[in-house]
C-alpha cells in the first residue's frame, strides 16, 4: 500500500495462537493463559468535522481509551463485534463526542441517536434510529444483531435488524438494556450548544433572503461551536482469525428535525464489514462520519469496501472519495460535500514464504480520509503498550467539502504455531 504523508506503521511483536481443540470453559481459560493473549487491531474515530486545538487533548484521550477497551476484548478472545461495541460505548460516554451522552439536540431540544453494527463473518447487521432514552445506542444495535443470528421468531416471523423511535426503545428495554432519563443524556456542553444554535437559527431565518450573510453566519458557527459540527463516531476491528467488524454511533446533525435518521443507522452507509470470500481477496471494514444526507445518498461505506479490493488501497480510497463522494452525480447541487471514513483491509500473507510461521501473519492496511476540516483517529494492535492518536487536518489552503486528506499505515499481526 502506498502510504499517505506522515503515515504511521505498526509492527506488533509475536504472540501465540489459541488452540482450536474443543475444551471445557475451565480448560479454555488455562489454555488461553498458557498460549498468551490473542491478537487483533482496532482503528477508531471521534468524528469528521472541526476539532479545535483547545480540545485536542480530550479528543485524543477518548480515542485512546476506546482503542484500549476494544483491544482488551480482542485479547480475551471475545467476538470482533463485542470489541467494536466496547470501543463505541467508550466514545458514546464521552461528553466531547456527538454520540450517546452529550449528543446534539434536535429542534425540540431532544436527543435522538442512531447507531449500527456489522459482523464481517456472518454479514449480520443491527441498527437503531432516532432512539431516545438509551444511554448507549450501539448496545441496542449489537443486541439486535445478536438476536437476529438466533433465527426466526415464533410463528416463523423474521427478526428485526433495524428499529426506530419508540419501537426501538421498547425493544431495547425488553431485552435488558437499561433506560436512562433525558437529563443524563444532555450535558452542559450540548445544552449550551443548543441554545447558541437556536439563537443563530432564529437570526438566520430573519435574514434568509440575504444568502451572503447567512453563509457567513453558518461558517462562523462551525468555528465557534465545534461540538455541533462533529458527527458520527465509529470503530473497526480485525481479530486474530481475520474476522472483521465495524460500528458507528451518532447524535446526528445539530438542530435536526425530530425523527430524522442519518447514515449511522442505514445499511451500507454508516458502516460495512465483510470477511474475505471467493470474490473478495481481502477482508474489509469501514466506518463513516460527516453529513448524514451526503453519506446516505452515496452509500459511501459500501463503496469504500468495494474499492479496497483493488491492488493499491491508498489510491483506490482516494479515487472513491474524489469520484464517488465529492464529485458524485447524486450530490451535484451541494456546495460542499462533507464526510470522512476509516477503513482497513486484511489478508493472510508472507514476507518470507520459506518460514512456516510467517505464513500465519495477518497483514492489515488501515487508512483514514476526510473532506472536512479535521478528523480525530486512534489505533492500536494487541501488542502495543498504548494507542496512537492523531488529528488529521486538511492542508493549508484546502477548502473543506472540496478537498480530500488521506493518511494511514500498515500493521502485521504474527502468531506462532505449536
Amino acid at each position: 500500500m502506498e502510504k499517505g504523508m506522515n503515515s504511521p506503521e505498526a509492527l506488533p511483536s509475536k504472540s501465540f495462537q489459541a488452540s482450536d481443540t474443543k475444551v471445557t470453559a475451565k480448560e479454555f481459560e488455562i489454555n488461553k493463559a498458557e498460549k498468551g493473549k490473542r491478537l487483533g487491531f482496532v482503528l477508531v474515530h471521534a468524528g469528521a468535522g472541526y476539532h479545535s486545538e483547545s480540545k485536542a487533548k480530550e479528543y485524543k484521550h477518548v480515542c485512546k481509551r476506546a482503542c484500549q477497551k476494544a483491544i482488551e476484548k480482542l485479547q480475551a478472545g471475545d467476538l470482533a463485534t463485542d470489541a467494536v461495541t466496547a470501543a463505541l460505548v467508550e466514545l458514546e460516554d464521552s461528553p466531547f463526542t456527538n454520540a450517546g451522552m452529550g449528543s446534539n439536540l434536535n429542534l425540540l431540544g431532544e436527543i435522538e441517536c442512531d447507531a449500527s453494527i456489522m459482523d464481517g463473518k456472518s454479514l449480520s447487521f443491527g441498527a437503531v434510529g432516532a432512539l431516545s432514552g438509551i444511554k448507549n445506542p450501539v448496545s441496542a444495535a449489537n443486541r439486535l444483531l445478536c438476536e437476529g443470528q438466533k433465527g426466526k421468531l415464533s410463528a416463523g416471523r423474521i427478526p428485526p435488524c433495524f428499529l426506530v423511535g419508540d419501537g426501538a426503545y421498547r425493544w431495547a428495554v425488553d431485552h435488558g438494556i437499561p433506560p436512562c432519563t433525558p437529563d443524563i443524556m444532555a450535558t452542559k456542553l450540548s445544552l449550551a450548544a443548543f441554545k447558541r444554535n437556536k439563537r443563530k437559527l432564529e437570526l438566520a431565518e430573519r435574514v434568509e433572503t440575504d444568502l451572503i450573510q447567512l453563509k457567513k453566519r453558518r461558517q462562523s458557527s462551525e468555528k465557534e461551536n465545534d461540538s455541533g459540527t462533529l458527527d458520527t463516531v465509529g470503530a473497526i476491528v480485525v481479530d486474530q482469525d481475520g474476522n472483521v467488524a465495524a460500528a458507528v454511533s451518532s447524535g446526528g446533525l445539530a438542530m435536526k428535525h425530530p425523527g430524522r435518521v442519518g447514515q449511522a443507522a442505514l445499511y451500507g452507509c454508516g458502516c460495512w464489514a465483510e470477511n474475505t470470500g471467493v470474490s473478495n481477496p481481502y477482508s474489509t471494514a469501514v466506518s463513516t462520519s460527516g453529513c448524514g444526507e451526503h453519506l446516505v445518498r452515496t452509500i459511501l461505506a459500501r463503496e469504500c469496501s468495494n474499492a479496497l479490493q483493488a491492488e493499491d488501497a491508498h489510491q483506490a480510497l482516494l479515487e472513491t472519495m474524489q469520484n464517488k463522494f465529492i464529485s458524485s452525480p447524486f450530490l451535484v447541487n451541494e456546495d460542499g460535500v462533507l464526510g470522512g471514513v476509516i477503513v482497513l483491509r486484511s489478508c493472510r500473507g508472507s514476507t518470507n514464504p520459506d518460514l512456516e510461521q510467517d505464513k500465519q501473519a495477518l497483514l492489515v492496511e488501515f487508512l483514514w480520509s476526510h473532506t472536512t476540516e479535521s478528523m480525530c483517529v486512534g489505533y492500536m494492535s494487541a501488542q502495543d503498550g498504548k494507542a496512537k492518536t492523531h488529528i488529521s487536518r486538511l492542508p493549508p489552503g484546502a477548502v473543506a467539502g472540496q478537498s480530500v486528506a488521506i493518511e494511514g499505515g500498515v500493521c502485521r499481526l504474527e502468531s506462532s504455531l505449536h
